[in-house]
Protein backbone atom coordinates (compact mmCIF):
# COMPACT_ATOMS: atom_id res chain seq x y z
CA UNK A 1 0.00 0.00 0.00
CA UNK A 2 1.27 3.43 -0.87
CA UNK A 3 0.13 6.40 1.18
CA UNK A 4 0.93 10.02 0.42
CA UNK A 5 0.47 13.07 2.61
CA UNK A 6 0.11 16.15 0.43
CA UNK A 7 0.96 19.57 1.82
CA UNK A 8 3.59 22.28 1.94
CA UNK A 9 4.85 21.38 5.40
CA UNK A 10 2.50 23.41 7.61
CA UNK A 11 1.68 22.21 11.13
CA UNK A 12 -1.55 20.57 9.91
CA UNK A 13 0.39 18.65 7.25
CA UNK A 14 2.89 17.47 9.85
CA UNK A 15 0.02 16.44 12.15
CA UNK A 16 -1.64 14.43 9.36
CA UNK A 17 1.63 12.69 8.55
CA UNK A 18 2.14 11.76 12.21
CA UNK A 19 -1.45 10.48 12.53
CA UNK A 20 -1.01 8.46 9.34
CA UNK A 21 2.12 6.74 10.64
CA UNK A 22 0.32 6.00 13.91
CA UNK A 23 -2.68 4.48 12.12
CA UNK A 24 -0.47 2.30 9.92
CA UNK A 25 1.49 1.11 12.95
CA UNK A 26 -1.72 0.29 14.85
CA UNK A 27 -3.00 -1.78 11.92
CA UNK A 28 0.35 -3.42 11.28
CA UNK A 29 0.09 -2.67 7.57
CA UNK A 30 2.88 -3.01 5.06
CA UNK A 31 2.69 0.53 3.71
CA UNK A 32 5.02 3.25 2.58
CA UNK A 33 4.30 6.86 3.48
CA UNK A 34 5.54 9.62 1.23
CA UNK A 35 5.37 13.34 1.99
CA UNK A 36 4.60 15.40 -1.12
CA UNK A 37 5.38 19.11 -0.85
CA UNK A 38 5.66 20.08 -4.51
CA UNK A 39 2.73 22.35 -5.40
CA UNK A 40 2.55 21.14 -9.01
CA UNK A 41 2.39 17.51 -7.89
CA UNK A 42 -0.27 18.34 -5.28
CA UNK A 43 -2.32 20.18 -7.91
CA UNK A 44 -1.98 17.14 -10.17
CA UNK A 45 -4.18 15.25 -7.72
CA UNK A 46 -6.86 17.93 -8.04
CA UNK A 47 -6.40 18.90 -4.40
CA UNK A 48 -7.35 22.49 -3.64
CA UNK A 49 -7.02 22.32 0.16
CA UNK A 50 -4.21 20.75 2.14
CA UNK A 51 -3.40 18.64 3.97
CA UNK A 52 -4.61 15.78 1.84
CA UNK A 53 -4.28 12.03 2.11
CA UNK A 54 -3.82 9.79 -0.93
CA UNK A 55 -4.03 6.00 -0.71
CA UNK A 56 -2.87 4.00 -3.73
CA UNK A 57 -3.14 7.13 -5.93
CA UNK A 58 -6.72 7.94 -4.83
CA UNK A 59 -7.43 11.09 -2.80
CA UNK A 60 -9.36 9.97 0.27
CA UNK A 61 -9.31 13.21 2.28
CA UNK A 62 -8.39 16.84 1.78
CA UNK A 63 -8.55 20.05 3.75
CA UNK A 64 -8.58 18.50 7.21
CA UNK A 65 -6.42 16.74 9.74
CA UNK A 66 -7.80 13.28 10.38
CA UNK A 67 -7.35 11.46 13.66
CA UNK A 68 -5.40 8.20 13.70
CA UNK A 69 -8.69 6.38 14.28
CA UNK A 70 -10.32 7.99 11.22
CA UNK A 71 -7.28 7.08 9.12
CA UNK A 72 -7.44 3.51 10.41
CA UNK A 73 -11.06 3.31 9.25
CA UNK A 74 -10.12 4.62 5.79
CA UNK A 75 -7.21 2.22 5.44
CA UNK A 76 -9.30 -0.71 6.67
CA UNK A 77 -11.99 0.02 4.08
CA UNK A 78 -9.36 0.27 1.33
CA UNK A 79 -7.82 -3.07 2.28
CA UNK A 80 -11.26 -4.69 2.59
CA UNK A 81 -12.22 -3.35 -0.84
CA UNK A 82 -9.05 -4.84 -2.32
CA UNK A 83 -9.78 -8.25 -0.81
CA UNK A 84 -13.25 -8.46 -2.38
Amino acid sequence: MQVKVLGPGCKNCVALEKATHEAIDRLGLDATVEKVTDYAEIAGYGVMATPALVVDEKVVSSGRVLTPTAIQELLTSVTAHRAS
